[in-house]
């Protein structure tokens, strides 16, 4: 077992609580290739910060090979366990410089460094130009790209992604998924992707993960999962929402 535990996250608002998470319980093994879904709002998001600490869960404890995530420093967990986010940042970086940061925090050598950004960057088709560009000159579709590939040169256990197709083209996202799943089978990566295009995930994942208003409704394999009936309560619980905001 990879990642496990039992846990909920709570947002105070004055004198009452609304929970994002509500007692959620699963375990995580190593190469497994997970879909989160669920409408806007359902707390795929809330859940992949708390699995690489960028929020606490105010009850219950989530492990890493064992071992309570609170007891691993932030920064070697975050070695481990990567997070992509949608709106990923630079920090006044340039491209080459954010793919060596997680590697010089390692401590690695100069050659080594290159050599595993090369590898990464050949493996998806990282551009050599985008290499001296700043965060200005990227569009967002490059710079989630980018950030993909950063997070990947880590070579991390688990790896989490939140709506990482979202803004990338068709061939991108075509050749996103199929590295994913080769570090999945090949390496061993555990990849958890949070996602709205329900055809990509359809064809990635071998696992799917269903919340609903913080809650965990569904965790069934992919041939187990009834996927019209998924769109069809997904759409409905969208609709809802628009409905609720007008």
């Amino acid at each position: 077992m990879l990642l496990s535990g039992k846990t909920r996250a709570d947002e105070r608002l004055a004198a009452d609580v609304h929970y994002l998470l509500r007692e959620l319980s699963f375990e995580v093994f190593r190469g497994d290739r997970i879909a989160l879904v669920g409408a806007s709002g359902a707390g795929k998001t809330s859940l992949l910060r708390l699995l690489n600490r960028l929020s606490e869960p105010t009850g219950g404890v989530i492990y890493l090979d064992n071992q309570p995530l609170p007891q691993i420093p932030a920064v070697a967990l975050r070695q481990q366990v990567a997070l992509v986010l949608q709106e990923s940042k630079l920090l006044g970086m340039t491209v080459q410089q954010a793919l060596a940061y997680p590697l010089t925090l390692r401590h690695l050598d100069k050659r080594a460094i290159q050599d595993r950004i090369q590898k990464w960057s050949d493996r998806l088709h990282l551009p050599s130009d985008w290499l001296e560009r700043t965060e200005l000159q990227l569009s967002v579709g490059q710079r989630q790209w980018v950030a993909i590939v950063r997070a990947l040169v880590a070579e991390p256990k688990v790896l989490l992604l939140d709506e990482p197709t979202a803004s990338l083209d068709m061939g991108r996202s075509d050749l996103l998924l199929k590295v994913l799943s080769d570090v999945a089978q090949v390496d061993g990566t555990t990849v958890i992707m949070a996602n709205h295009q329900l055809e990509l995930a359809e064809q990635w994942c071998d696992r799917v993960l269903h919340l609903e208003q913080g809650q965990l409704r569904q965790d069934l394999t992919a041939q187990q999962l009834d996927w019209q009936a998924l769109k069809q309560t997904l759409v409905a619980a969208e609709t809802q929402q628009s409905e609720e905001w007008d």
